[in-house]
């Protein structure tokens, strides 16, 4: 059943940085806001009148319950006039924030999990490994590794936050400055022979550059994965097709996907990850 949307004022608790130009900020919302899925997204502005700022969709890294208020933290990276003006948010600022909006990852899947992040594609994977670790009271435990990316070491975000709902968890840089010298998903493809395929999912977010360079890994391995889309947003609600992507089609054939409404997390098989 879909869940509705609802746009709420919330306010600010907390804006950390947390590596160079990364940022964590926390907001506080109305308790009906709604339950968030690990991979659900919101649209989020700052202030709450007229601003000439459009919104800007960020993943969900974690949600708590305090009663009649729920909490959300995003993690994001400043690129631009619109994430620069987060950064300059303080406690008890005022904000925008359109959601749970998307489709998030399937959550009890697998004996084995592999997480696959690139930059700040690790804030959805965050949350997905505490609600996995979360629920294993019912379910049994899981065995969670995570492997994750980033240009240099300080550029690193989210591991301090994995490591505690994580087996293992092993980093990339590309200049080598930590952990192994190359890209996350070479990393992934020198460990990939020694996974269990029917026992195994895979959950990766990061730039599409990555999740293509994963899909390549994967193929053939015989491995479930659910990719997380990083694409431009406006609208975040399904009206403007601004951010639809190509996908391979159950009669052969090829079509197109909102990343914001049939998104953003997919089945890596779905996407067709040689378009131009």
């Amino acid at each position: 059943m879909e869940q509705t949307q609802k746009r709420e004022t919330g306010i600010v608790r907390s804006n950390r940085e947390t590596a160079r130009g990364h940022y964590v900020i926390e907001v506080e919302l109305p308790g009906l806001f709604g339950v968030v899925c690990p991979g659900q997204f919101v649209m989020f502005r700052p202030g709450t009148g007229e601003t000439p700022l459009l919104s800007r969709p960020f993943s969900v890294c974690s949600q708590t319950e305090t009663g009649e208020t729920t909490r959300i933290e995003l993690l994001y990276r400043v690129v631009g006039a619109g994430t620069a003006r987060m950064a300059l948010l303080r406690q008890g600022d005022t904000v925008n924030v359109l959601g749970p909006l998307g489709r998030g990852f399937d959550m009890d899947e697998g004996r084995r999990v592999i997480l696959v992040a690139g930059g700040v594609g690790v804030a959805p994977l965050i949350f997905y490994a505490g609600l996995r670790r979360a629920r294993e009271e019912d379910s049994g435990r899981v065995r969670i590794v995570a492997y994750v990316g980033a240009a240099d070491e300080e550029s690193i975000v989210g591991v301090e936050r994995l490591e505690p709902h994580c087996d293992e968890v092993k980093i990339a840089t590309d200049d080598g400055s930590r952990g192994f010298r190359g890209t996350v998903t070479e990393l992934f493809r020198n460990d990939v022979k020694y996974y269990e395929k029917k026992a195994v999912v895979v959950r990766a977010c990061g730039p599409r550059a990555m999740l293509s360079a994963l899909a390549d890994v994967l193929d053939g391995q015989g491995i479930a994965c659910q990719v997380s889309m990083e694409e431009r947003m406006a609208c975040g609600i399904g009206a403007c097709l601004g951010c639809a992507v190509k996908v391979r089609l159950g009669d052969g054939s090829v079509g197109y996907r909102r990343v914001c409404k049939e998104g953003p997390v997919f089945d890596m098989e779905d996407i067709d990850w040689h378009e131009n």
